[in-house]
């Protein structure tokens, strides 16, 4: 099982259905002359949401509080042009795997990602236009779906590993994964909206929280630190920089505002696949590994107000904090320059 104090995650999207252990599996170092990573992939991938958290929803909602989220109905898997081109993983038999290589690009591949980190902001600032009491998060999805395809791209969650939905919404407590449904946005709430696209062969990834209606200085504040926290981890990457001084960078900075920092979903490389090596840490760790220049990555803290463990909901996906406190997340995909980081996700 997955213990919070230590967690061995791979992705923040794939968070909930990875996981290592201490029996090592060696795969591919991520640097010349660095010593090997021992990951143990403990069984299949999609396969694992049961030995990963230690507790779980039963009705995917708590009791005895209105105010706490509740599922709401998901409509059907909405439809992809023919010609739009798309991921490996999609209408396979294969589960899709966590590269065990990092994500470095020559020319052609650095202006790929470049393509499809603008056009994932692109379609995120609009997202976020569309956050208003009253809207459901399937909107929002319906019209981001619209919105990619209308590009040329496939919203790369579609259909991975089953997620049924273009963009993940987590609302309030939900840490990550929320599937968009019925649920009308509320005056106070927060949300995150994450999108990925997948355009000429190349994934671009970023999400963002944004604030609906009159928010309370609590909440404000919790996704005020967490931007800053991205913010500030993405400053010092840099060729040679040891990844575990993202983690440090993180925690320092939510440590002056006691948020607690999620440890259970972490940033991942990106590129042609979806996620690949490094494994991004957001809280302070020992972890080797340094960054390498053409490499793209993702960093994305989730900071909470209260507890930092999540529960599963029984939709398998969505994720939220066991004592229902706020949680908020900010992303961006970043490309390792001879001049430092290169925000690829901005518009």
């Amino acid at each position: 099982m997955a213990n919070p104090s230590s967690p061995r995650l791979l992705s923040s999207f794939l968070g909930n259905r990875l996981a290592l252990s201490d029996r090592p599996l060696l795969l591919r170092s991520a640097a010349p002359g660095s010593r090997r990573v021992a990951y143990q992939v403990t069984r299949t991938l999609c396969n694992l949401v049961d030995i990963l958290f230690n507790r779980r929803s039963r009705d995917g909602a708590p009791e005895n509080n209105p105010r706490r989220l509740r599922p709401g109905k998901v409509s059907p898997r909405l439809s992809v042009p023919n010609h739009i081109q798309r991921p490996p993983y999609v209408n396979s038999r294969q589960k899709p795997g966590v590269n065990n290589g990092p994500e470095i690009h020559d020319e052609r591949g650095i202006e790929c990602m470049r393509a499809s980190g603008k056009l994932a902001a692109q379609v995120l600032k609009f997202a976020g236009t569309l956050v208003k009491p009253g809207i459901t998060t399937d909107e929002i999805d319906k019209a981001v779906h619209q919105m990619i395809i209308d590009n040329g791209a496939y919203p790369s969650p579609l259909g991975y590993c089953g997620y049924p939905k273009s963009v993940c919404t987590s609302v309030n407590e939900c840490i990550c994964h929320g599937i968009p449904d019925s649920r009308p946005l509320e005056d106070g709430d927060i949300i995150n909206i994450d999108v990925t696209v997948y355009l000429n062969g190349y994934h671009g990834d970023t999400s963002a929280t944004f604030l609906c209606g009159d928010v309370d200085d609590e909440a404000k504040k919790l996704v005020q630190v967490t931007r800053e926290c991205l913010e500030k981890a993405i400053s010092i990457c840099a060729p040679g920089v040891e990844i575990k001084r993202i983690g440090r960078t993180i925690q320092d900075h939510a440590d002056k505002f006691k948020f607690g920092v999620v440890r259970h979903f972490v940033g991942h490389g990106v590129g042609k696949v979806f996620h690949a090596e490094p494994i991004v840490l957001h809280f302070r760790n020992n972890e080797w590994g340094r960054m390498m220049l053409n490499q793209t990555f993702t960093i994305e803290p989730m900071l909470t107000i209260g507890s930092i463990n999540p529960v599963m909901w029984s939709d398998d996906w969505t994720a939220v904090t066991e004592d229902g406190s706020l949680s908020a997340q900010f992303e961006h995909t970043i490309l390792i320059t001879e001049d430092g980081p290169e925000i690829l996700t901005l518009c």
